[in-house]
């Protein structure tokens, strides 16, 4: 079975290269739909599948610009992107990446860095699981509500509603985003675009994982335009990265580009399938996938505790990652499909 294997020439890992494309294609199709690199599955995934933890980075920081570019050109189409909102980040997510990919190199230096990324996934997945679930909690109630006094709930209505109260802060510059529909103070999303920047520097991820829900819960974005929006963020953000990570000697250029070739092709079914999914079904399914790649960390990080047991935890942690991808991008493929299909079975009624 060796052939299933391929040496890393910068890296010197040995790595099961089918893997890699099943880590493409299908973190192509999750990415391209939640409006997001997928970094954050695709780091943990590679330093399962054997690359030291600043290369896991490094490379899905350089597959990641590149799909991520495809994807933004397929939401244009759709009118999901607003390109105003995006440049107004930019300089906050430049700025915020270099300083994560420094600390990233002092971690390295100082033998830390696989234990305090790991920490940080933890963390962060947690923390956005909950965020999630207790939005969808809260607009279940507020339909139980409705319904119960005989109403039907407004389909804009929201669980949490931190947007309006953060618009209330008018510090000029004040800016109107057309696309998004939404007026508010230039430092919101420059604010929001420095922490999301410091993150994808340090995890290795586009900014996507925390910038798609910043940009519905914070600044207050429709859904399917925080998809778009945070893709375009993720693109510009990723090409700086890579450059810097390709810089810093810790990208392993031919990782990138088999996982590209999948993620070329899932990226383009994974942003068709936003307009026959929207607001809270891509929610639930996001904080889904958030939970799975929460359980593939936990177990690589208890895998040092079990020596004995370290093949085990290892192969049921490259199971977990890799089946969680496939299980959602499995899911939302079929209802692309069957949106296109209804969609295609009405306009034949109409003619």
């Amino acid at each position: 079975m060796d052939w299933l294997y391929v040496l890393m020439p910068i890296s010197g890992v040995t790595i099961f290269w089918p893997g890699l494309i099943i880590l493409g294609l299908g973190v192509g199709i999750i990415g391209g739909f939640f409006g997001m690199g997928g970094a954050w599955m695709v780091t943990p995934g590679l330093n399962i599948l054997g690359f030291p933890m600043a290369f896991a980075i490094g490379t899905d920081v350089a597959h990641m610009a590149g799909k991520s570019l495809i994807s933004t050109m397929r939401h244009g189409k759709f009118g999901n992107v607003d390109y105003k909102l995006g440049i107004t980040m930019l300089a906050g997510t430049v700025i915020g990446v270099e300083i994560g990919a420094q600390m990233i190199m002092w971690l390295e230096r100082i033998g830390s860095v696989d234990k305090v990324v790991r920490w940080l996934y933890v963390v962060l997945l947690i923390s956005i699981a909950w965020l999630v679930f207790h939005d969808v909690a809260l607009r279940k109630k507020k339909e139980r509500e409705a319904s119960a006094a005989g109403q039907k709930l407004d389909e804009t209505a929201v669980g949490l509603d931190w947007a309006s109260k953060l618009h209330a802060f008018k510090v000029p510059p004040m800016m109107t985003f057309h696309a998004a529909g939404i007026t508010c103070s230039a430092w919101l999303p420059i604010i929001v675009s420095l922490a999301t920047g410091w993150l994808a520097g340090i995890l290795g991820i586009g900014g996507g994982l925390i910038r798609m829900p910043a940009l519905v819960y914070l600044v207050g974005c429709p859904t399917h335009v925080a998809v778009g929006t945070d893709l375009f963020e993720v693109a510009i953000s990723g090409l700086y990265g890579a450059a810097s990570y390709t810089y810093k000697g810790r990208t392993e250029l031919v990782a990138a580009l088999i996982m590209l070739i999948g993620a070329a092709v899932g990226a383009q079914i994974g942003a068709v399938a936003t307009k026959y999914i929207k607001g809270y079904g891509i929610r639930i399914a996001f904080g889904t996938a958030v939970l799975g790649c929460l359980c593939s960390v936990v177990l690589k990080l208890i895998q040092p505790m079990f020596p004995e047991y370290g093949g085990f935890i290892n192969g049921v942690s490259t199971v977990l990652v890799l089946g969680f991808v496939t299980v959602i991008s499995l899911y939302i493929t079929v209802r692309m499909v069957q949106g296109a299909k209804a969609e295609l079975a009405a306009k034949k009624q109409k003619a």
